[in-house]
């Protein structure tokens, strides 16, 4: 698309949109929560905001006895309760108009053809081109049965010169020889350029903000090593329990649910070295040697920690303990708080920990990268003149206030030299006008564009397996979890691991 055709665009607006070509999605499994709060929204905001093709069709697949008049109401509502931009009747009803439901079950072959000839009659009816996404907003244990029926009714390569791409969501297996044996069947199907696996943290603004922070600054890369940074604490914190998941999250925990994918992932990010371009293969390549790179401690004992959360008092409400959860074995050791120690033998970061930590029923739901500076070597201030003052840190917020905060030392008013910590703050709500996309926006949009900058590789997916992996086999041959109260910051064992590096977990 090129903007020369438009008079009335301003050659220096650089703000041209990327927009998908003809294309649809099949979701599988449209009836569960991810689909409704999260992908159609999405799909309808993408529209509202003119980034998809006017011919775009949305198919359906679930157990519901449903007509496309049906799928097309239970959408309706879910983009009245969960889409971000406002509700607009001409926008909805050419969306509409591509909408199409499909019922059976995933061993149902008579459903797979049915859902063939409704993918040949959009391609007549609506010049989808035969380019299709398909979304697995299904349990894992349904991945390989859908990608094999894709491929047995010829749904898995498109005619011609269109595209077919799968769209995975985590868990990408439960321990590395379940991840390779999920890739290896998927890749039976799909090229590896056509598999997008989902993680929805990478289509955050925020996190592709680290990139930005540290590649387009000059003020932040020189002191982004080892000769600066004294240690990063990478932090994902709930404040709500298990909700009604018990039947996914139990043997899971969270270690295998948040460390492994989302906060690995971040950890590649902010200490990788600068890609050659953001081409999907340079970023790639670099995150890969990074997480190559990925030490585990020699004792786990001291420097891994795994709890639950116990019955207390949060937020103004009595909460139920984990073990007290409906559908939770009274004697299960899956892990609601997990915190690890990493380092990373490489020369910009030799002898820096990275403290990683996740929890469920935490003081509150943030996650945020915080990069601790070492203390400045010579004070020349006297001794009570400093006691104030901490270590500088860069904290680049994920979520919920996304943004950026750094901390120093600055002189308090006065007659005497006194230092205490102040903050200094950038925060994307005041900074600029548009608000941030969804990151599932900005993710299906990248499905349909083939752009598969923000999707984790197979081969990332199991070097985190690889790290995480003896974690695991440790902790389930040592003790139990430990138990922290709910709403509380997690186990003292988590404080006494920093405490014995002589550090400390940052309050976010």
């Amino acid at each position: 698309m090129t903007t020369s055709g438009n008079p009335l665009r301003d050659p220096q607006d650089r703000r041209l949109p990327r927009i998908a070509g003809p294309s649809g999605l099949v979701i599988f499994g449209v009836t569960g929560d991810l689909s409704r709060k999260k992908l159609m929204p999405a799909v309808y905001d993408l529209a509202n905001r003119g980034l998809l093709p006017p011919g775009f069709s949305l198919v359906g697949f679930a157990r519901r006895d449903w007509e496309d008049e049906d799928f097309a109401q239970v959408v309706h509502d879910a983009v009245k309760e969960h889409a971000r931009t406002p509700f607009r009747e001409e926008v909805w009803q050419q969306l509409a108009e591509g909408f199409r439901f499909v019922p059976g079950e995933f061993d149902d072959d008579d459903a797979f053809e049915t859902l063939r000839a409704t993918i040949d009659e959009l391609d007549k009816a609506r010049g989808t081109g035969g380019n299709f996404a398909f979304y697995l907003s299904v349990p894992p244990k349904f991945f390989p049965k859908v990608v094999q029926q894709l491929k047995k009714h010829g749904l898995s390569q498109g005619p011609g010169d269109s595209w077919r791409r799968a769209v995975i969501e985590k868990p990408f297996g439960h321990d590395l020889a379940s991840a390779q044996e999920l890739n290896r069947v998927v890749h039976e199907v799909f090229e590896p350029v056509d598999v997008f696996r989902i993680d929805h943290y990478l289509g955050k603004e925020t996190v592709q903000n680290i990139l930005a922070l540290r590649f387009a600054n000059t003020m932040f890369e020189p002191i982004w090593n080892r000769s600066y940074v004294d240690h990063v604490q990478i932090t994902m914190a709930e404040d709500i329990g298990i909700g009604g998941r018990a039947g996914y999250y139990d043997g899971i925990g969270a270690a295998r649910d948040v460390i492994q994918n989302h906060l690995l992932q971040l950890l590649a990010l902010t200490a990788m070295e600068e890609p050659g371009s953001f081409h999907p293969k340079a970023l790639v390549a670099e995150k890969l040697k990074v997480l190559s790179a990925v030490e585990l401690p020699e004792d786990l004992g001291k420097h891994t920690v795994r709890a639950q959360y116990a019955h207390a008092w949060q937020g103004g409400e009595e909460v139920l303990g984990y073990l007290e959860e409906e559908g939770i074995d009274p004697k299960s050791k899956t892990d609601t708080y997990a915190a690890i120690k990493l380092t990373i033998n490489n020369r910009r970061w030799a002898g820096v920990p990275f403290y990683l930590r996740t929890g469920k029923r935490l003081g509150r739901r943030v996650t945020e990268i915080a990069v601790v500076f070492k203390r400045a070597p010579f004070l020349p201030f006297e001794s009570g003149a400093t006691e104030e003052l901490g270590q500088n840190a860069l904290v680049i917020r994920v979520q919920p206030d996304e943004g950026v905060t750094v901390r120093f030392g600055s002189k308090v008013p006065g007659t005497s030299m006194e230092v205490r910590d102040v903050t200094m703050d950038f925060a994307y709500g005041e900074s600029f006008t548009e608000s941030s996309p969804e990151a599932y926006e900005r993710l299906l949009l990248d499905v349909l564009l083939g752009d598969a900058n923000l999707f984790p590789r197979h081969q990332e997916v199991e070097l985190s397996w690889n790290i995480l992996d003896p974690i695991e086999e440790y902790w389930d041959k040592h003790g139990k979890p430990a138990q922290y109260a709910a709403g509380t910051w997690g186990p003292a064992e988590a404080d006494e691991m920093l405490a014995r590096d002589g550090r400390s977990w940052r309050r976010p």
